[in-house]
């Protein structure tokens, strides 16, 4: 699930660049959408953002129904079925070469009216896939900690906007990421409209606290207001798997200052710790042992065979 700088290589380094778009490669400056569809004129469109580690796709199958969901709820009908997009995706990372790297998948409402009626002269959906480089958080932020803020700009309300929807509309989070970057982080905390911790701009959430059985891990629950990110669902799996307990339950800021540890998981942050927030250290101020723990655990999933479902 994140948003963090993707590099799409350029026709002056990378000339051979490939696009899918509606059913066939094209030269990256080919791959172009009209000015009246619906997805740029409204953000009314959906994506995901899938890595590729060693020449696999992560979760590739996941990520697609995610992709259809999504469609399906602002009822966005899309052309293609589950194996030809997944189909799509493989031929992309294939024509560009890629054995690791980030893929944007996105699907547009169309060419449409000037109006805002989704079905009115709609042409059909538009749908491409982009396969390129991806720039993660500074290496020394894996080693050190990532610092965070609470931003001001409340998480949507479900009600209004579901956050489970990954839709083209990201404006409610770069606007708490534009607070960030005025802080001078590179990430912060999203409260919902309950004043509960939701995710951050581009990430789930997770805390490490002590309990009467031990140490357990917690992250908001879905109706929080949170997108149900693959990332994070696969660390759920992992922390499992090795015995540690996993709590879905609402958090206040109080609960993030005073936690053993803190991480943030998303397509391309991976698992990151986060070490100080609102100027407050978290814990001993250093990424915790059962953060490095699920980080290795994470390495090992996406190694060699990093599995596509």
């Amino acid at each position: 699930m994140t948003q963090t700088a993707v590099q799409p290589s350029t026709s002056q380094t990378t000339p051979s660049l490939q696009v899918w778009l509606n059913g066939q490669l094209v030269p990256q400056h080919e791959a172009t959408v009209n000015v009246f569809d619906h997805g740029l004129l409204y953000g009314d469109g959906v994506f995901e953002g899938i890595r590729i580690y060693n020449g696999r796709i992560f979760k590739l199958a996941s990520h697609v129904r995610r992709l259809i969901e999504s469609a399906d709820v602002i009822r966005l009908p899309i052309p293609y079925s589950a194996q030809q997009i997944e189909q799509a995706t493989r031929d992309t990372v294939e024509a560009n070469g890629l054995t690791n790297g980030y893929i944007r998948l996105v699907v547009t409402r169309g060419v449409a009216t000037l109006g805002l009626h989704p079905f009115k002269g709609c042409e059909g959906a538009n749908v491409f896939v982009i396969a390129a480089t991806i720039r993660l958080y500074p290496a020394e932020l894996y080693e050190n900690g990532l610092e965070v803020i609470t931003s001001s700009v409340t998480r949507n309300h479900p009600g209004a906007l579901s956050p489970r929807i990954k839709s083209l509309n990201y404006l409610n989070n770069i606007l708490a990421k534009i607070e960030a970057i005025d802080a001078g982080v590179l990430e912060a905390v999203m409260l919902n409209t309950q004043g509960f911790v939701a995710e951050c701009t581009g990430d789930n959430i997770f805390i490490v606290r002590q309990s009467s059985g031990g140490p357990e891990l917690v992250t908001p629950p879905l109706h929080a207001g949170i997108l149900e990110g693959i990332t994070r669902n696969a660390v759920i799996d992992l922390a499992r798997q090795q015995g540690l307990a996993v709590v879905e339950s609402d958090l206040t800021k109080h609960d993030l200052y005073i936690a053993d540890e803190m991480f943030l998981t998303g397509t391309a942050a991976e698992v990151i710790p986060v070490t100080v927030m609102d100027k407050r250290s978290i814990g001993d101020g250093k990424p915790g042992a059962i953060t490095r723990q699920l980080i290795d655990a994470f390495h090992a999933l996406v190694g060699e065979n990093a599995p596509e479902d």
